[in-house]
């Protein structure tokens, strides 16, 4: 009764959201600087080409009986869908992408607009979300917090070959270098796997055979760092290193909010984050015919949200993106001489070695089944043959 009372809800943003204030202080956007004096055009451009994704009504019920509108309940995966659809951008399109209405756009494009669209069959859809975060102790309807959305989006990411990214979660505020290069230098899972467009592409130069005779390279690497800043409300003493994220080349912004109202978080201006808000219900999209989706709903086109950093939930969850390990190398030193230059108490640690009292680290797998549902399953009478199966093996 309570997911039936958002069936035909329809939020809009308001008509009039408040322009940014004339200020000589720079802007920060997910690790580039603008000045509103000078080139607020630009800004605003940036703003709009990233993916936004918002509460949606009318697509297929989840798990085939459940809702058909995230409205009232989805904004945290929404958040996490931006999170990650701004990592493969940067994979696929690199951070100077722009985007343009009515512009033609590359495939790889289109590609990262289908992973996310409201379908069973699309490896980050809302109902792949939720059916997985069953796992995680949510029911279906059931609003997340920042970490459950990034262990959710860590196991959905095992069975997208295409992107094929290594999804590391800090564990106790802690990012521990070792574990992290053992597993973006992990080898392919089995020799049989055809190697995918991803493998294809990527430099000889990051290639090398390990002692198995497997050929390894990089896996780009999607970490998500949860936190708790505080204990009802966001300590002032992790202001400053906070904001310092979003001045990091790899930064992926921030999943966070008030309590039960979820915001990514993609810059900065003085004392006020700058987010999109997914709370807005818009009509399920589905691509056309030729493999394009029409994507003019997908892009925030108004002036973005701010609100006072003191106003923030102290749970929140950082995301970076690193291509590359020289990416991630300039990552750590950025971290030594930022955010742990302070003596004083720190946002999260960065360790070189696992801590010998935490249990080993295995990198992550694919499950060995037949199916759990997050695979791409092109067969729609496939589909709902499995769909009892993939209803067992996600509880």
């Amino acid at each position: 009764s309570v997911l039936s009372r958002y069936e035909n809800q329809i939020t809009i943003l308001s008509d009039y959201l408040e322009e940014f204030p004339e200020t000589d202080e720079p802007v920060w956007i997910l690790g580039r600087q603008h000045h509103l004096n000078t080139d607020k055009s630009k800004l605003l451009l940036d703003i709009s080409a990233r993916l936004w994704f918002t509460y949606r009504r009318k697509f297929s019920p989840i798990g085939g009986t459940g809702p058909s509108s995230d409205a009232g309940w989805g904004c945290m995966l929404r958040c996490g869908q931006m999170m990650l659809a701004q990592a493969l951008i940067c994979r696929h399109l690199g951070r100077d992408w722009q985007w343009e209405k009515h512009k033609k756009q590359p495939e790889e494009y289109h590609r990262i607009l289908r992973c996310f669209l409201d379908r069973k069959d699309c490896c980050y859809s809302i109902h792949q979300m939720a059916q997985m975060g069953v796992g995680e102790g949510k029911s279906i309807g059931e609003w997340f917090g920042p970490n459950t959305v990034a262990q959710v989006l860590k196991k959905l990411a095992l069975f997208d070959e295409w992107n094929s990214l290594a999804v590391y979660v800090s564990m106790d505020n802690t990012v521990v270098i070792e574990d992290i290069k053992k597993m973006c230098w992990s080898p392919p899972q089995s020799s049989s796997v055809a190697p995918s467009s991803a493998h294809l592409h990527r430099s000889a130069l990051g290639r090398n055979k390990n002692a198995a005779g497997f050929c390894t390279a990089w896996k780009p690497l999607l970490l998500i760092i949860p936190l708790r800043l505080g204990i009802n409300h966001i300590n002032p003493v992790y202001i400053d290193a906070f904001k310092e994220c979003f001045k990091m080349p790899q930064s992926l912004g921030a999943l966070g909010g008030k309590p039960n109202n979820a915001y990514y978080f993609i810059g900065f201006l003085g004392n006020e984050l700058i987010y999109l808000d997914p709370h807005t219900t818009q009509s399920f999209v589905d691509s056309e015919e030729n493999g394009t989706v029409d994507d003019e709903s997908f892009h925030c086109q108004q002036a973005p949200h701010r609100m006072k950093i003191m106003n923030l939930d102290p749970s929140v969850a950082l995301g970076f993106f690193c291509k590359e390990e020289c990416d991630f190398d300039n990552w750590c030193s950025l971290v030594q001489k930022e955010i742990l230059k302070q003596q004083s108490l720190r946002m999260f640690e960065l360790v070189q070695k696992h801590p010998p009292h935490w249990p080993p680290f295995i990198p992550p797998s694919k499950p060995e089944v037949t199916t759990t549902g997050a695979e791409l399953i092109e067969s729609t009478d496939k589909l709902f043959e499995l769909e009892e199966e993939f209803e067992i093996l996600s509880v």
